[in-house]
């Protein structure tokens, strides 16, 4: 069975239910993991995300930021959310699908526009909510690396050279440092995470899933970031069957600054 996955960052569920709908019907997903919903439970558009074909649903959100949630056509197994640095910021759950495959839908945070731990308290978060997710993978990888899981979301690290406009430019800007890198790349090692999108979009071809909201004339002058991010274990990787970024989106009515990273792969 062919599975089509989607993630995305869509900067509020309530301003993007057009556009969700408008990607349902272009796409038509199994699964969509969103992130950045900025809305609590007894705001969240339960019934019409339901009457787009999404009986199944794994939230986790609160009031006016952050929040994650998995729609899904399929089942949704073991539903959990996970909490890191001390903060119930509602940042990552997970669920479990056909009984062998764990998604993981992670927001990691943006860290604020000063990249010194010390002097800006949000890096300092960010650097150690990364830490603290690798942290616990490491502490299992003997039972998961052998487990079906996928892990996607915003990361708000674009951690390869070609993943930015400018590699010169961007080192130390915040989504680009090299302490960031360090973090994020200790954490696909932890169990050995395959990243999907350069299965199909090798280096050295700059990809990109983030455009700015400053920039007025980001399709003319390109400089995106790859924020957004699907990983999968081994056992996954050979059932991966496409990639692709949804760049047209970000050109939609009242966008969001991210755009869809579509996954197809066989369960």
């Amino acid at each position: 069975m062919r599975c089509k996955l989607i993630s995305w960052n869509v900067n509020s569920i309530r301003i993007r239910m057009a556009l969700l709908a408008q990607l349902v019907k272009l796409e038509n997903p199994d699964i969509l993991c969103l992130q950045e919903i900025k809305a609590k439970k007894e705001d969240f558009p339960f019934e019409e995300i339901k009457a787009l074909g999404y009986p199944n649903i794994a939230l986790y959100s609160i009031p006016g930021y952050n929040g994650v949630a998995i729609l899904s056509k399929l089942p949704l197994e073991d539903i959990k959310t996970f909490d890191w640095v001390g903060k119930k910021d509602a940042r990552h759950v997970c669920a479990t699908i056909q009984g062998d495959i764990e998604i993981h839908n992670i927001y990691i945070p943006a860290g604020g526009d000063i990249p010194d731990p010390i002097e800006n308290l949000a890096f300092a978060h960010k650097l150690a909510f990364v830490d603290d997710v690798a942290e616990a993978l490491e502490k299992n990888a003997e039972k998961l690396k052998n487990k079906k899981l996928l892990i996607c979301g915003d990361f708000n690290i674009a951690p390869l050279e070609n993943d930015v406009w400018s590699h010169k430019a961007m080192s130390k800007i915040i989504s680009h440092t090299e302490v960031e890198i360090q973090r994020l790349n200790r954490l696909q090692k932890a169990l050995d995470f395959v990243d999907v999108t350069h299965l199909i979009y090798p280096e050295p071809q700059k990809v990109y899933s983030w455009w700015s909201y400053r920039n007025p004339n980001w399709q003319t002058n390109n400089k995106g970031r790859r924020l957004d991010h699907i990983w999968v274990t081994n056992p996954l990787k050979d059932a991966v069957r496409d990639v692709r970024i949804l760049k047209e989106a970000r050109a939609w009515e009242r966008p969001s600054d991210h755009v869809p990273v579509i996954l197809e792969f066989d369960i």
